[in-house]
């Protein structure tokens, strides 16, 4: 069956917090093509992500992709000096070191190196440390003064940042934080996740990274198996199992039955799609079980969907809800949900070691390659908030040349970063959602759990370097020593895609 797979008709959401406009553009797409190599990455496979798609989004023919651009309600910085910023109507001009030639800012002693909001930050974070609070109250005037979200890179790092210093200088990060969610989980629906889930995977390889590693490392791990089961423990709504069903379809040997399995926890974070708490996801999964269930019908796999939504710890998951047969081969997928676990009492060692338990025939882990693990105080929070301004600085970048300046998905994205600061900076760590651990510490904990590094073989890597062509230049992939690989933006390393086995 020769099938195009089309995104038509973006409904417009209609939340209380958009004011929408919508542009079209046109694109067209080419036939899928089958090979025998059953995992090879198919351009026209991964552009969209099937299951989203409506009835009529099943054609063969020629259609219009349609996209809503939004102007979403502000968020208020919670400080006693806020000034109510509106959305601009144009955008505002960026802003450089020589803006700050004039009073109030020359009595701070501040040496400029082009990032100005980097060096106000550091300072303000400088001067929490010192327990300094006039120079505090001083720094954070000149934030709230020049902040924006609807600015250049350098106004959004100061207006996101602010957040969560004034939370943290007025210990409410805890509640703050509650805010946020609160306020993500009123606009959170199918709708909208569908769009910021297609429009991000359409402008930028951060999470498809991950999802083409994996699914090649996992149908080799299958090879010649009739009965799969997959644990997806991630944060990614899904996304990743359209293309690994047509997969299954188009394998030379009889057709697989497929369990999957998705664990969805109320800590796992989403940098991508705001989640907005347990409620809104159990609302978005229910929508997407019943579309992946009809994708897997129209690619002839037989295929069971089953969702364990999680309250709490991904720790304290009791496994034996996972149903795990002995007949069956078992995968472990985990992306971007391993960071979710918290950092204290060794519970990240404590569920690697029940992974290998479970003796499945790969462990497929993709986490983002920052070290986000902010002190209590002094030198240590000063460090852990320079590696925060640094991860979020790439971020930003990335996503200013990834996305139009009017993006809707694209502001979502920086609010949803927004929380994670707040989390990161002004929440304990023990309730932390957010604390991330580079490639040399979670290959140190998966060694110690006696499970070892699969190497990619050079189909799955040919795959991964056919996506990132589809993208703007900036984007490349290296080899990580530690095992597995990184997707790097402009030779900073922020994805890291690795694959194990007990």
């Amino acid at each position: 069956m020769d099938t195009l797979f089309r995104l038509v008709g973006l409904q417009q959401s209609d939340h209380q917090s958009f004011n929408s406009t919508s542009r079209t553009s046109s694109s067209s797409r080419s036939s899928r093509q089958n090979h025998s190599n059953h995992h090879r990455y198919r351009q026209e496979d991964e552009e969209c992500f099937n299951f989203f798609m409506d009835e009529e989004d099943f054609s063969s023919s020629s259609s219009k992709y349609y996209y809503s651009y939004h102007h979403q309600q502000q968020q208020h910085t919670p400080t006693s000096t806020t000034t109510n910023i509106s959305t601009p109507t144009t955008a505002q001009p960026p802003l450089d070191s020589t803006d700050f030639i004039s009073s109030p800012f020359c009595d701070l002693n501040l040496e400029f190196s082009g990032k100005w909001s980097t060096d106000v930050l550091l300072e303000a974070a400088r001067a929490i440390a010192d327990k300094n609070s006039a120079r505090v109250q001083h720094l954070m005037w000149i934030l709230n003064e020049l902040g924006s979200p609807y600015g250049d890179a350098d106004q959004k790092l100061a207006f996101y940042f602010l957040q969560a210093l004034f939370s943290r200088t007025t210990d409410d990060g805890e509640r703050y934080y509650r805010t946020l969610q609160s306020s993500s989980d009123k606009i959170c629906s199918f709708e909208s996740t569908r769009r910021m889930i297609l429009k991000f995977q359409e402008v930028s390889p951060w999470t498809t990274f991950g999802h083409v590693s994996c699914n090649g490392a996992i149908m080799e791990a299958f090879e010649g198996e009739s009965k799969l089961h997959i644990i997806d423990i991630s944060n990614t709504y899904c996304t990743q199992w359209p293309t690994l069903l047509e997969a299954l379809a188009t394998r030379t040997d009889e057709t697989s039955e497929l369990r999957l399995t998705t664990v969805v926890t109320s800590k796992t974070s989403v940098v991508t799609p705001s989640n907005g708490g347990l409620a809104a996801v159990r609302k978005v999964m229910k929508e997407i079980g019943k579309r992946i269930e009809k994708f897997a019908r129209l690619m002839r796999v037989p295929f069971k969907f089953n969702i364990i939504h999680h309250a709490g710890d991904l720790s304290d998951l009791n496994f034996a809800e996972l149903d795990i047969k002995d007949n069956e081969a078992l995968a472990i997928n985990c992306i971007g949900a391993l960071h979710s676990i918290t950092s204290v009492s060794n519970r990240r060692d404590y569920v690697i070691s029940t992974f290998r338990k479970l003796q499945p025939r790969i462990i497929t882990i993709v986490e983002e390659e920052a070290n986000l693990e902010v002190g209590v105080d002094g030198l240590e929070f000063l460090n852990g908030f320079h590696e925060c301004l640094r991860w979020f600085r790439v971020y930003f970048d990335s996503l200013d040349e990834s996305f139009p300046t009017r993006s809707n998905e694209r502001l979502m994205l920086e609010r949803a970063a927004g929380r994670a600061m707040v989390d990161l900076i002004s929440c304990p760590p023990s309730d932390s959602v957010e604390r991330r651990e580079k490639a040399a510490r979670w290959s140190g904990r998966l060694h110690a759990g006696g499970i070892i590094p699969v190497v990619f073989s050079d189909e799955v890597l040919d795959d991964v370097r056919a996506l990132l062509r589809r993208y703007k230049p900036g984007w490349s992939t290296t080899q990580c020593e530690y095992g597995g690989i990184f997707l790097c933006w402009k030779d900073h390393p922020v994805v890291w895609a690795s694959a194990w086995r007990p």
